[in-house]
């Protein structure tokens, strides 16, 4: 099947995005996760994201990597978050997400992906102690020297996103958006919308923790409307953000082809009227709604999570 596009003005991608941290997971393989990228460009699925803290030693970036060697480079889309959050597996509370190391952060992104550019480059988070506008300049070096196309941003605020608009366009930016976290809706998403920047949307599946959630109105809900369709929850929860609009451009986390499968099906699930209806209701009486994670903060390179 064709997979539908997200058209910005300057590129184009498509509106699945495999997002490739769970590749580098313990559990993960080196041949599943490569033939699962491999399908996923078969399929018109060229969003592939990644952070150079994914698995130890840029594990994630150099499995890219590897899957793109004898592939066509302009069938891919690669997007990379830096920050250093690796360094916290050895207890280290760093977090440079500033403007400070970013060139030395991409030479060893290109290196470990084995690419002359990448074409989304972003800070994982904003460092509160750091004005936004200093990052978003270091980056648009990046750009006019060619190692990077396009600027993102992730886990931010409408105020933050303006200021860095104002400095350099933001291409896409990454949140958390699902069926049992809509909160971007309030503010941040009408921002995006104004400027033009789509939204890359995790945390499809409450990063897992869907299904194991406690009975509550909404998995009922959700339960019933994916008997009725003979879909699975993980499909109606690709589908029920797919319905939100065409610049929302969601991540699946699948690591296995059946995963990935299993979420390019989504693509095909009409939901009625009806149905978002039956949906909207069980969310304002759900008490499983709210962000998956916690929150994480960085000010002047310190870590805090609230």
């Amino acid at each position: 099947m064709a997979i539908e596009k997200y058209q910005n003005k300057d590129f184009s991608i498509s509106r699945l995005g495999l997002g490739c941290m769970r590749m580098s997971l313990p559990g993960a393989t080196r041949e599943e996760g490569i033939a699962t990228i491999h399908k996923a460009l078969d399929l018109g699925i060229n969003l592939l994201n990644t952070g150079d803290f994914y698995g130890v030693d840029g594990h994630n970036e150099k499995l890219i990597g590897e899957a793109l060697k004898n592939q066509d480079r302009d069938k891919a889309f690669i997007s990379v978050k830096y920050g250093t959050f690796g360094s916290r597996a050895r207890e280290e509370n760093i977090v440079d997400v500033g403007p400070k190391n970013v060139k030395k952060y991409i030479t060893s992104a290109l290196k470990n992906l084995n690419l002359d550019y990448i074409d989304l480059y972003q800070p994982a988070r904003v460092d509160t102690g750091i004005p936004i506008e200093d990052t978003i300049g270091a980056i648009a070096d990046l750009v006019k020297e060619g190692y990077v196309k396009h600027i993102g941003l992730s886990e931010v605020d409408a105020d933050v996103l303006r200021k860095a608009n104002e400095v350099h366009p933001i291409s896409l930016v990454e949140l958390e958006y699902s069926i049992t976290n809509n909160s971007i809706e309030k503010d941040i998403l009408p921002v995006a919308r104004e400027f033009g920047t789509g939204v890359v949307a995790f945390g499809l599946l409450r990063l897992g923790k869907l299904f194991g959630s406690q009975k509550d109105p909404l998995t009922d809900a959700m339960n019933e409307i994916a008997a009725e369709k003979n879909i699975s929850i993980a499909q109606l929860a690709h589908a029920w953000i797919f319905n939100k609009g065409k610049d929302i451009i969601p991540l699946t986390g699948a690591r296995k082809v059946s995963q990935l499968l299993e979420s390019v099906e989504s693509l095909n699930i009409q939901l009625t009227e009806s149905d978002i209806s039956r949906i909207n209701k069980a969310i304002e009486n759900s008490k499983i709604v709210g962000s998956a994670m916690s929150k994480i903060r960085v000010k002047n390179g310190v870590v805090t999570r609230s």
